[in-house]
């Protein structure tokens, strides 16, 4: 083995040991954010509502009120549909 093969495998000892450091403290970083989240995700399964709603009781829908979009406008059921449940 020679020095130019020797500082070779150094280096390439070093970047690896690098990356592998850098790569740690990514996840490390990362591990706070994740137990937060985490957190939430149970106080929301807990609570029984969906994530970032602002109300916390839960809504009842009555079935003979008439259906509406998204805008909260009115819509007509769709007869096509209704055929096919039939069948």
């Amino acid at each position: 083995m020679n020095w130019d093969r020797a500082t070779l495998v150094i280096l390439a000892a070093f970047g690896c040991l690098t990356l592998l450091l850098t790569q740690i403290n990514e996840v490390l970083a990362k591990v706070p954010q994740i137990i937060r989240t985490w957190r939430q995700v149970r106080d929301e399964l807990r609570s029984g509502t969906h994530p970032g709603s602002e109300d916390r009781s839960v809504g009842v829908i009555d079935p003979s009120s008439p259906a509406t979009d998204r805008m909260g406008t009115s819509r007509a059921p769709d007869e096509s549909l209704a055929g096919n449940a039939e069948s």
